[in-house]
């Protein structure tokens, strides 16, 4: 089986009915929200003559597992299967041990500017970064603007973005919240999701959300995994390396909705982050590399803000500004004391790239060209 997860309205549904339009003669496709395909679903109904059968939300039944697994076992040499998740895939793994060695699985993110330009790069002889000789500033300004979602990237219009904002909200809040969690103070969690926005691209400190929140720590770290779980937020954790004294425990914060961020320096830092978590999934998922997006922070408080860790070494090393003045002394220290493959300085506001001090600075809308 094949299991495709990750965010509500990423495109999963449209992607798999057209991977099965194209690639096979009939297909079923069963939805576990709809009434009647969930009669199909536990009566196992399907086209007559289908050779792929596609089953979304499936997670939502209470014996999805030995489903699955009984109807793989049964009719593996008949079908492909394909399951598509909208909640976090490793929420449910505790439960796997029957399904081991029984599917694959894939993340699908959202666009990113190498899809939105339409360049196909490919890593699977090597690592090498292949940069655009051209600046795409508008697709980027389009991306930075009206996110990366492709209902509202391609509707560019900001009425429909606010709109869509408010409507993903209360899905996620009313809807997620409650299949996931047994939560019942919904109005602190609707607070929570205010206040973060805030702690974007910084340490994340969970006591300065107790003080603010007038609950336990405990309390609040839940509501945090939740939103992670659902998909509003996503926490990056340090680089520990023997290299430095580096801090162990602190993450920092990003939002997969950058376009609630006022803060210009945090939005360009998430924009460039969420490519590059992209980016270390598609490796992990396409090419089994061990891959991570992490940052480097040590106990002199110098930092770089990301940086891509492939097989336990530092591969990429970025520093994220907004406009170029001059190469960060910390960007040259870890630059000298890490030996990355590769060392960047990305500035969004100037056409810029050249190299010096063993750092390529570089303009954001041509770095991320480089990527998936």
């Amino acid at each position: 089986m094949v299991f495709l997860w990750w965010p509500r309205q990423v495109g999963k549904t449209t992607l798999s009915k057209k991977i099965a339009k194209k690639d096979y003669n009939e297909y079923t496709y069963l939805n576990w929200d709809n009434i009647s395909d969930k009669k199909d679903i536990l009566r196992t109904i399907y086209k007559w003559w289908s050779e792929i059968i596609i089953f979304d939300e499936i997670h939502k039944y209470k014996n999805w597992k030995n489903f699955l697994k009984w109807e793989f076992d049964k009719n593996k040499e008949k079908y492909d299967f394909l399951v598509i998740w909208s909640a976090r895939l490793d929420i449910y793994q505790k439960w796997w041990d029957s399904l081991l060695w029984r599917y694959y699985y894939f993340r699908l993110h959202p666009l990113s500017l190498a899809e939105v330009i339409w360049i196909n790069n490919n890593f699977e002889n090597n690592l090498d970064l292949n940069f655009s000789e051209k600046f795409f500033n508008k697709a980027l300004d389009r991306l930075r603007d009206f996110w990366w979602f492709p209902e509202v990237f391609k509707k560019e219009d900001k009425r429909f973005l606010k709109r869509w904002i408010i409507d993903r909200k209360t899905r996620l809040i009313k809807e997620d919240i409650r299949d996931l969690s047994n939560v019942r103070d919904i109005s602190s969690i609707e607070l929570l999701w205010v206040l973060l926005p805030d702690r974007v691209a910084s340490l994340f400190s969970i006591n300065s959300l107790v003080e603010d929140l007038w609950v336990t720590h405990k309390t609040v770290s839940n509501w945090v995994n939740i939103l992670e779980n659902i998909y509003y937020i996503y926490r990056i954790y340090p680089y520990n390396s023997s290299l430095i004294k580096s801090i162990k425990k602190e993450p920092k914060l990003f939002l997969w909705d950058w376009s609630e961020l006022k803060d210009k320096w945090a939005k360009n830092e998430n924009l460039v982050a969420s490519h590059l978590l992209k980016y270390t999934h598609f490796l992990r998922d396409i090419y089994w590399y061990d891959t991570r997006l992490s940052f480097v922070h040590d106990r002199e408080w110098r930092e770089v803000d990301l940086a891509v860790i492939v097989d336990d070494k530092l591969e990429i090393l970025i520093e994220v500004k907004s406009k170029y003045k001059k190469i960060p002394n910390n960007l040259k220290y870890f630059t000298r004391k890490m030996s990355p493959k590769h060392s960047f300085l990305v500035v969004f506001d100037d056409e810029i790239d050249f190299e010096q001090d063993w750092i390529r600075v570089i303009s954001a809308s041509k770095f991320l060209t480089a990527f998936v």
